[in-house]
């Protein structure tokens, strides 16, 4: 099963650590990076797709795809 993930946060060290953390945890980078800029708080915001197949799970809404 191959599961997705949607990383977002602030264009900041923080965001490049929690995509640096999947990936160390086997997440592979899915497509290029997206950002946009949040006129609301002023501040640009950054998306990368990780995605992660493993092996004898099935899908549940209920899984935490963090801890996978």
């Amino acid at each position: 099963m191959t599961l997705y993930r949607l990383l977002t946060g602030g264009d900041d060290s923080a965001f490049c650590h929690k995509v640096s953390l999947a990936l160390s945890k086997g997440w592979t980078l899915h497509g290029s990076p997206t950002m946009t800029f949040d006129s609301t708080s002023g501040k640009i915001v950054c998306a990368q797709a990780v995605v992660k197949t493993i092996e004898g799970k099935t899908y549940s809404p209920d899984m935490k795809l963090g801890e996978q």
